[in-house]
């Protein structure tokens, strides 16, 4: 549903809805320091405070501070605007919306829409630079670093269980492991057919290695959430992405 349409429409409408999920934002959000003004989710909790339905915020690990097995009562630091405004948001969405908001602070999400200019997206992240480079023919060698990763298709599963479940409260929503760079981006290419060259990642680059605790979330739904889930979705992403570009 369009974001501005759904400010607009009348409270009456929304009577019968269950849960509003955000998933639009802007460049101003994402670079700048916090505002009121560029924060579509306190603008939605705004809309929705007086209604019945539950809203879902999509935050980020990124307010953590750097490390390993990270879980919700870890050290909060954010470090760049877009964290510190996730950040804010969270706190924003606690007080208007109290037990009718659920947060997830998500690792990184792979998802292939083969439609999509990934040059122009606004948040780029680690597979929309992968799509970038591997157009240009060179990938990059990332030596031992890692992140943690959770695919599209995973993540709508958890999305779904969550919300079957009525729950509320904070998440971190992760693979819950650590996963190198080098092997997902395998994955990844697994059907180019084309030549590229590897590279080592510039020196100027800085990777920030990661991984965040799930138990809360796994506890919760009790899905099947495995690093070989995680290899079948980037291989099924790869085959999607390459079909055309091979022939």
């Amino acid at each position: 549903y369009d974001y501005q349409k759904f400010l607009n429409v009348s409270k009456k409408l929304l009577l019968d809805v269950s849960y509003v999920i955000n998933c639009t934002s802007n460049k101003k959000y994402v670079n700048k320091k916090y505002s009121e003004k560029n924060d579509f989710d306190f603008k939605i909790s705004k809309k929705i405070k007086d209604l019945n339905c539950k809203m879902i915020f999509l935050s980020t690990r990124k307010i953590y501070k750097i490390g390993d097995n990270l879980n919700e009562a870890s050290k909060i630091n954010p470090n760049c605007n877009y964290s510190k405004n996730k950040l804010n948001t969270e706190k924003k969405l606690l007080k208007n919306l109290k037990n009718r908001i659920l947060i997830l602070r998500i690792s990184n999400l792979i998802g292939i829409n083969k439609f999509r200019n990934y040059n122009k997206k606004i948040h780029k992240t680690f597979i929309d630079f992968f799509l970038i480079n591997i157009q240009r023919g060179i990938v990059f060698n990332n030596g031992k670093a890692y992140k943690d990763f959770l695919s599209i298709k995973k993540f709508s599963e958890i999305i779904e269980k969550l919300i079957n479940k009525k729950v509320v409260g904070i998440y971190n929503v992760s693979l819950g492991q650590k996963v190198y760079l080098n092997k997902i981006i395998n994955w990844l290419n697994t059907f180019n057919k084309k030549e590229y060259q590897c590279i080592d990642v510039p020196k100027s680059y800085k990777i920030e290695c990661f991984y965040l605790n799930n138990d809360k979330l796994m506890k919760k739904i009790n899905i099947k959430n495995s690093l070989i889930d995680l290899e079948k979705d980037c291989k099924a992403m790869s085959k999607l992405f390459f079909e055309k570009k091979n022939k």
